[in-house]
């Protein structure tokens, strides 16, 4: 019985605790492909609720989280990184049963490993958290933002340990899939490296660039520095607790930048036409098998 709760065929009841950007879109794009599941929306902020309510990302906003814990098949903690474990570990004693829960924060091992440490013989028999990162949003902030669109032909990724059972991973595959995104696995350590690069060094990098421009030369920007320098208006305590949580790893990032900057310093200051040319063509080459 518990093997089959969570196929999108029975999932009856689901769980949103954050319904910003990314768990408001998540709870439309639920609700949209999905329109017979009842989607609890739960949260620190009222007004967000209401908000999350009215725009139908929700059918309901739970009284408490733990009440609505117990009801349901899936729970989906968006919340920052630093407190997605602890909301994690408060809800695992309201589960009931075969309760799967995951998360959709930018950053996993360090959630991973927290929780992997906490996992007793007290859970509830076969409640199970597998992290989450859906690679999609923007720069914006709250439900008002939200889209049911937001996931369809983006990445999910999946971070299982040896401890995750096989079923629950197939279950979460398909709820994700469901809502129109590619799935691929890989493990906590790996999703951190990675996106150190491809996510939180481009991060601070635009946030570079923008605190770099005085102010006065503002009005001379137009899509070269404002495209640059988009990702940079978002949120500064949610990335904060981003770019610390994956410290060692943007470090690393940062670090071989700094030489790939050297590279072009060297070229323009000798005056290296053709190198210049040739690292303009090897960036152009990279950007471009990214489409558009």
């Amino acid at each position: 019985m518990l093997q089959s709760r969570l196929s999108m065929t029975t999932l009856r009841c689901v769980t949103i605790v954050g319904v910003g950007l990314i768990g408001g879109s998540i709870g439309l794009a639920l609700r949209r492909r999905h329109p017979d599941v009842r989607v609890f929306g739960s949260g620190s902020r009222h007004e967000t609720l209401v908000e999350a309510k009215r725009i139908g990302a929700v059918s309901d906003i739970a009284d408490t989280v733990e009440s609505a814990a117990s009801d349901s098949d899936l729970i989906i903690v968006c919340a920052p990184v630093d407190h997605i474990a602890e909301v994690v570990q408060k809800l695992v004693p309201a589960c009931r049963a075969g309760t799967l829960l995951t998360d959709a924060g930018s950053t996993k091992l360090a959630i991973v490993q927290s929780l992997s440490a906490t996992v007793t013989e007290t859970w509830p028999a076969g409640v199970e958290f597998i992290g989450s990162h859906p690679i999609a949003g923007n720069e914006k902030k709250g439900p008002q933002h939200a889209r049911a669109d937001l996931f369809e032909d983006r990445t999910v990724v999946l971070t299982p340990t040896s401890e995750t059972t096989p079923v629950n991973l197939a279950r979460l595959k398909e709820f994700w899939t469901s809502l129109g995104s590619r799935v691929v696995e890989m493990t906590a350590a790996e999703h951190d490296q990675a996106l150190a690069t491809t996510s939180h060094l481009p991060h601070l990098l635009a946030a570079a660039i923008a605190a770099t421009t005085p102010e006065r030369y503002v009005t001379l920007t137009a899509g070269g520095w404002q495209d640059t320098t988009r990702i940079a208006g978002g949120d500064p305590a949610l990335w904060r607790q981003i770019l610390l949580s994956n410290r060692e790893n943007v470090l690393a990032a940062l670090a071989q930048f700094r030489g790939e900057l050297e590279a072009w310093r060297t070229a323009l200051e000798n005056q290296d036409a053709t190198e210049l040319e040739r690292l303009l063509t090897e960036a152009k080459r990279i950007r471009d098998a990214v489409g558009s």
